[in-house]
């Protein structure tokens, strides 16, 4: 378990550091901030959709094969980005395919990582393990830019080589574990005709939101995450404007998320007592609704410090209903479709990630900053109460939908 601890965290932490570098790069190479934004979202876009396939390989049985190669070719994209800016012979097409091919790499490991944590350790022990994750990539949050900026401002290239060395980390970490991270059973290798297999391979790849969609756990889980993940997105990027707006500086954004950052980290840590002492469905809803009050209390926000109180708070209290979540997931999905159930909740996620920027700056510019925040507050409390009508129906303690579940004849 602590190799899977140390990949993840050493990859989370490279992606923070040079999450940071690589937009300050392309704006430092002259390019416009709009042209910045499209690779962002076209890098995001592909690896959305590359994910699901990527997660058929990893339930056959290749999980570990399939998260060391795209951890190495993600080393390699990086690795060659940095030696190009230390030798003063970036080409733009080496810097957009590096960063394309990189994106995609990530996205294909992650999808094969999901699950992991149900292969390697009992069921009792899954929501400690899913919150010293959660405080791994929570630490990373904090620790990721203020890094990257250091390294950046050393030289340019270092932000780009300390991530390319993260992902070797993981690879190395995947390497050294002794489970092969494999489901029980599975399947032989396909002998159809090409065609045939790649008819089952498509409809695997769907297998997983399949599942989701017939089964009561996972349609709350999908709801839940997409929908408070996006909400929270667009109170960040509300809270960036509102800091601009009142003419603060990087230094004030900075802050309030490093606020939130180790307001998360504390918020992981403490989880499992959390659920543990006031059971899985209480905590859901509590944590549902106690967010709202924090988040509407932004639109009132004055000043940094404020800021960063009050999205502490909400960061604190989040953590336990993601542990809550993933350990539901993990409890109520078999073993040969955990890759592809948790990349299609995970892009659906991302899916309401990606859209909420693009949501807040359209409010933001027709109504303002605070009413924007005000419904995204409103729009947690009408999340808060879907919750609590679901889980008081059972949801979170629904039954699989059964045989038809899986995809007959692809598993």
């Amino acid at each position: 378990m602590r190799l899977l601890w140390w990949a993840n965290s050493a990859d989370a932490l490279g992606t923070q550091i040079s999450g940071l570098a690589l937009p300050l790069l392309l704006l430092g190479l002259g390019y416009s901030p709009a042209l910045v934004g499209a690779v962002a979202g076209a890098s995001t876009a592909l690896g959305l959709l590359m994910g699901p396939f990527a997660a058929v390989p990893a339930d056959r049985g290749a999980r570990r094969r399939v998260m060391i190669l795209c951890a190495a070719v993600s080393a390699a994209a990086l690795g060659s980005l940095a030696a190009a800016l230390a030798l003063g012979s970036l080409h733009p097409a080496h810097l957009f395919a590096a960063v394309l091919v990189e994106r995609v790499a990530t996205s294909c490991q992650e999808a094969a990582a999901r699950g992991a944590v149900a292969l390697i350790c009992p069921a009792d022990d899954h929501p400690r393990v899913v919150s010293r994750l959660q405080a791994g990539e929570q630490g990373a949050l904090v620790l990721g830019p203020l890094l990257g900026g250091l390294l950046y401002q050393a030289a340019r290239w270092l932000p780009f080589l300390a991530d390319a060395l993260s992902y070797l980390v993981a690879a190395l970490c995947v390497r050294g574990m002794r489970s092969d991270l494999a489901p029980a059973g599975t399947r032989a290798r396909d002998t159809r005709p090409s065609r045939a297999r790649w008819a089952a391979f498509a409809s695997e790849a769907g297998a997983g939101l399949g599942l989701v969609l017939r089964s009561p756990v996972l349609r709350l889980v999908l709801v839940w995450t997409a929908a408070a993940g996006g909400l929270l997105v667009a109170l960040h990027y509300t809270v960036v404007f509102a800091l601009q707006g009142g003419g603060r500086g990087p230094a004030a954004v900075g802050l309030v998320f490093s606020v939130a950052g180790a307001a998360g980290l504390a918020g992981a840590l403490a989880a499992p007592a959390v659920v543990r002492r006031l059971t899985a469905p209480r905590t859901l809803v509590a944590v549902s609704w106690l967010v709202v009050t924090p988040a509407a209390a932004l639109a009132a926000g004055s000043g940094p410090w404020s800021y960063g109180l009050l999205f502490g708070a909400v960061s604190l209290l989040v953590p336990a209903a993601v542990v809550v979540l993933q350990t539901r997931v993990l409890r109520v999905t078999p073993p040969e479709l955990l890759a592809r159930t948790g990349t299609a909740l995970a892009t659906a996620a991302g899916i309401a990630a990606a859209v909420a920027p693009l949501a807040a700056g359209a409010a933001v510019a027709r109504v303002g900053t605070a009413p924007t925040i005000a419904g995204c507050a409103v729009l947690l409390a009408l999340l808060a109460a879907g919750t609590t009508l679901a889980v008081a129906r059972g949801a979170l303690s629904a039954p699989l939908p059964g045989p038809d579940a899986t995809v007959k004849g692809a598993l």
